[in-house]
């Protein structure tokens, strides 16, 4: 559900874009346009971390909060985390210790294209290794298939041979202070970590999707380590197919809720392979809130996600998902591939695409019967009557030829350094920090390499493979109107009846911290004309009541001359500045006339107008964000 939902906003100006769309989607309401590949970046396939060890690559990523920001020259720039899995594992799987990685990006749009793939320019600035509490590092090794680890205060977890806890880590999210939560293949497990990489807590899911082996708990996945004999049977009898575990991971806006997706069917729901009737998987919803029970994780919603399908000839398959990202507390955008690419058998990908899926008429089966291994949600691959799984749409296309031609890729037949690689599994959305297009937003896809290089190192030892499958990432620029960290509206204002007006509502049951911003001089430094000389910012109730004002942002609760300011505590110019930082918001210049306020509103309709203090009339921006 919203947290802040808009009622109405008058005289909304449409913005100028660099590009045409070239896709456009409608989901129960909502328009999601795809305005085609912006930009391109890669990293070597040999470049190594601060360890000596090959890079590995994109398991998943996403932009540390507040980090992101728009530059004088329009450029952009940020910090990215990122995720490599259970390294280089050709022959089984080896001692390499898990970790997470720290890049620095640089990004300019190029919307028409480029000879070039330097859009994006990725430099990595450091690495973290996972470790337990007493510094004892993880392993990526196959979990031995009978018998598990336990540790004091956590779920019984995945354990190698050599007595490490495995894990195979495939999705992240970093929270403000730095901590990141992880999911991984083996448990499938979501595990917390410090930002220094130390385990902290451990989520273990409903028992339909935990692997088991003759009735017990098996985290193996067939990929046995050195010496090590594969389980029997070779496949779990129920939960999580082999390698097919918690693959996405991603947390809603409002850093309330955190979702984890399998990446295909649970064994007893049809969970088989490419070619069986994987189709139906589950995504679950845990609530982050300080109202969870004693501050733990709390599953409050589990969904059944159809997977799409294709066809190769007559016969139909089902591509498994390798990411997911959360665009607010319903909807989703969910990647899924086939296994063809560069390096493998054929280089021609017949299905890669981006999905947008919708929950909010889905069917909640959080704490119901289909969360114990004797009732599936779809036997033999035939969904459960009664059951009503989450609505979807293709939006993006991946293989799309003229887009990947307009940076020098290509999706095959050739097999070259710019034919894309199989695996694209890792998401990241941040906003343009465009006036003229408040809903637009970047997408940044990253490919994992699974650390194929000629000249590699991992686990004290070198490594060649057959090639060298560079690390990627390409950028697409989206518009998503239901991106709901905040509302905006552009407008030619005046005074009186002229004046711009955007209404919102709180929602819920607790108040709200909401940053409000009557831009009018900024708004120049992005090439916009004519705009409003000295934006006056007033709020109402639904009462009426004039409860905040502002006319220049750097002086709280500043009113012009003879209006009387209501008697309030108003944030500082610091305080609301951070804020603009924390939600991503462009920043305003110190000293301007553009007027904001941060405030905590209780629940209730409240009105935003903007005027100019001397009545002059030009374009505003009204814009209203919820703070996570």
């Amino acid at each position: 559900m919203r947290l802040l939902q808009i009622l109405t906003a008058l005289i909304i100006a449409a913005g100028t874009l660099a590009a045409q769309p070239v896709t456009s989607v409608t989901l129960n309401g909502q328009h999601f346009v795809n305005h085609g590949l912006v930009g391109v970046g890669r990293m070597p396939a040999n470049l190594k971390d601060k360890f000596g060890e090959t890079f590995g690559s994109f398991s998943a990523f996403t932009f540390q909060p507040g980090s992101w920001q728009r530059n004088a020259n329009g450029s952009y720039s940020g910090t990215l985390f990122s995720q490599p899995d259970r390294g280089y594992n050709a022959a089984g799987t080896t001692n390499y210790v898990s970790r997470f990685n720290k890049i620095t990006v640089a990004f300019t749009p190029a919307p028409a294209g480029a000879t070039t793939q330097t859009q994006v320019t990725l430099t990595l600035t450091d690495t973290i290794k996972l470790t337990e509490t007493d510094g004892t590092p993880f392993t990526s090794l196959d979990p031995t298939s009978a018998g598990t680890g336990t540790r004091a205060g956590f779920p019984a977890m995945p354990q190698a041979f050599n007595g490490r806890l495995s894990l195979d880590p495939e999705g992240i999210v970093v929270n403000a202070d730095g901590t990141v939560w992880i999911s991984d293949e083996y448990g499938p497990y979501i595990f917390k970590f410090s930002a220094d990489g130390k385990l902290t807590s451990a989520i273990r899911p409903p028992e339909a999707i935990v692997p088991k082996r003759n009735g017990a708990d098996s985290f193996a996945s067939n990929n046995p380590g050195p010496g090590q004999s594969a389980p029997t049977p070779a496949d779990p009898t129920t939960g999580r197919q082999n390698n097919q575990g918690l693959e996405g991971l991603s947390i809603s806006p409002d850093g309330r809720t955190l979702f984890a997706l399998l990446q295909s069917a649970a064994r007893q729901d049809g969970g088989t392979g490419g070619s069986g009737p994987r189709r139906y998987t589950r995504l679950l919803a845990y609530d982050l809130s300080s109202t969870a029970v004693g501050g733990t994780p709390v599953l409050r919603g589990e969904y059944v996600v159809a997977l799409p399908t294709y066809r190769v000839g007559t016969a139909t398959r089902v591509p498994a998902q390798s990411e997911m990202l959360a665009i607010n507390s319903t909807q989703f955008l969910v990647l899924a591939r086939d296994g063809n690419g560069r390096g493998v058998a054929s280089a021609t990908s017949l299905y890669r695409n981006i999905l947008v899926y919708d929950i909010s008429g889905a069917t909640n089966i959080a704490g119901t019967v289909y969360d114990t291994t004797a009732t599936p949600i779809a036997p033999a691959g035939v969904l459960a009557s009664g059951l009503v799984p989450a609505a979807s749409t293709e939006f993006i296309d991946m293989n799309n030829a003229a887009q990947l031609a307009k940076f020098d890729l290509n999706n095959g037949p050739v097999d070259n350094a710019n034919t894309l690689s199989e695996k694209w599994e890792a998401l990241s959305l941040v906003p343009a920090l465009d006036p003229t297009a408040p809903n637009d937003w970047f997408l940044f896809v990253g490919n994992d390499n699974d650390f194929i290089t000629t000249n590699g190192f991992q686990d004290g030892a070198a490594y060649a493979a057959a090639l060298d499958n560079d690390t990627m990432m390409l950028v697409y620029r989206l518009t998503i109107p239901s991106r709901v960290v905040n509302f905006s509206s552009r407008a030619l204002t005046g005074s009186g009846a002229g004046a711009h007006v955007l209404g919102f509502v709180v929602s819920g049951a607790k108040p709200k911290d909401v940053l409000i911003r009557g831009v009018g001089p900024a708004l120049a430094n992005f090439g916009v004309s004519g705009t409003l000389a000295d934006p006056y910012l007033a709020l109402f109730n639904a009462a009426g009541q004039n409860v905040l004002v502002n006319g220049d942002w750097g002086t709280p609760g500043s009113a012009p001359a003879g209006i009387a300011a209501p008697v309030r505590t108003y944030a500082s110019a610091v305080e609301i500045a951070a804020a603009a930082t924390r939600v991503g918001a462009f920043a305003l210049t110190a000293g301007s006339k553009d007027a904001a306020v941060l405030t905590q509103l209780d629940p209730g309709a409240y009105t935003v107008q903007v005027s100019d203090a001397s009545g002059a009339s030009g374009i505003s921006l009204v814009e209203v964000f919820e703070l996570p």
